[in-house]
């Protein structure tokens, strides 16, 4: 069996997250793959907060192979991320959801959104937030 592995990952640096967009084709290599560039991208340039913007074409992925990669990249970045917002613009079913599931159960910091506008209020609303408990402490 081929698996075609083929994305492109762009990285845009945002005053207080960093804004990645993933086009391609959907499949789990490639998903487990730009999620480790990401990885490296966010530890490289010291960044907790994030938003990840997928565009990525195909049928969608089974909630086991969605399950599987959520659950290896959990374990891993357990502690490190302050905030996750995820776009899935091609998102079908309930799969986008799941994974948000399967993420917030083993404590990494994720909200699902139907747009990049909504994610970017909510990763901005996360800064004022954190603004505030500053200020009070």
């Amino acid at each position: 069996m081929e698996v075609l592995m083929s994305y492109k990952l762009t990285i845009i640096q945002k005053p207080t997250y960093l804004h990645a967009i993933v086009t391609g084709l959907n499949n789990k290599e490639n998903v487990a793959l730009y999620l480790e560039g990401i990885r490296y991208e966010c530890r490289a340039r010291c960044c907790s907060r994030l938003l990840i913007e997928e565009h990525l074409e195909g049928p969608r992925l089974s909630l086991m192979n969605v399950f599987d990669i959520v659950e290896e990249k959990s374990r891993r970045e357990m502690g490190y991320f302050d905030a996750i917002a995820f776009v899935d613009v091609n998102a079908e079913g309930d799969s986008a959801r799941f994974a948000e599931t399967v993420a917030v159960n083993r404590f990494l910091p994720v909200k699902v959104f139907a747009t990049v506008s909504d994610a970017e209020q909510w990763l901005l609303g996360k800064d004022r937030a954190a603004i505030n408990r500053t200020q009070i402490a």
